[in-house]
């Protein structure tokens, strides 16, 4: 099967199996969201979503978190992953938008990317789930789901992933795509024995038709 034909096939099978893809983070506006992504790294949704009402209750926007002290910060989100690393980053993140966006989340790459435990991923999740840009943000289910099914090939790196699923992909389903895989591969394509045999793509997925080879 020619590539062009399996994106549209896995697109098509997609959009009739999860016509609604979201992010499981929970959040009411751009900063809150940015919190959650900060915080997710490494860390579940489930754990983020356990700490970040309170977080919003005592942060409730970039001005009150860059006013706070870290370890105030820290004791707050000290059930996630690296909160003394994540801590720093949420303060420098809140300093940023206070002196130099007014307070606001940027909604373009090179500004988001310019702020504290932002880099190209987090951005990408920013540009396309708050401002539903056309953006790809690749994690590791992304990267595994994609590679899995064939999507892409010889990717070596979350960019390289980046770069050909956005080639394949018309500009209005990245968004849809990006939670399509990641939602995927959380719950089916999983890292370890994924679920091939309730998997809708498995006839075309390059690693289940690689594993029925003698």
């Amino acid at each position: 099967m020619k590539q062009k034909e399996l994106f549209e096939k896995v697109i098509e099978y997609f959009s009739e199996a999860m016509p609604i893809a979201e992010t499981e983070l929970e959040y009411t506006d751009p900063y809150e969201l940015i919190v959650a992504v900060i915080l997710s790294a490494q860390c579940t949704d489930k754990r983020v979503n356990m700490i970040t009402p309170k977080f919003y209750e005592a942060f409730p926007n970039a001005s009150s978190l860059a006013a706070a002290e870290q370890d105030q910060v820290r004791e707050l989100i000290k059930s996630c992953s690296y909160p003394n690393n994540k801590a720093k980053h949420l303060l420098g993140m809140a300093r940023m938008l206070e002196e130099e966006f007014k307070g606001v989340v940027p909604d373009t790459m090179e500004e988001l990317q310019k702020l504290p435990g932002v880099g190209r991923k987090t951005a990408n999740v920013i540009l396309s789930v708050a401002f539903q840009k056309p953006a790809m943000a690749v994690d590791t289910h992304v990267f595994r789901v994609a590679a899995r099914i064939g999507l892409t090939s010889g990717a070596k790196n979350p960019y390289e992933t980046e770069m050909q699923l956005i080639k394949h992909i018309p500009e209005e389903k990245i968004p849809l795509a990006h939670h399509w895989l990641i939602l995927h591969g959380r719950y089916v394509c999983t890292a370890r024995n994924p679920k091939c045999d309730k998997c809708g793509i498995a006839p075309i997925c390059h690693f289940v038709n690689k594993k029925k080879k003698p």
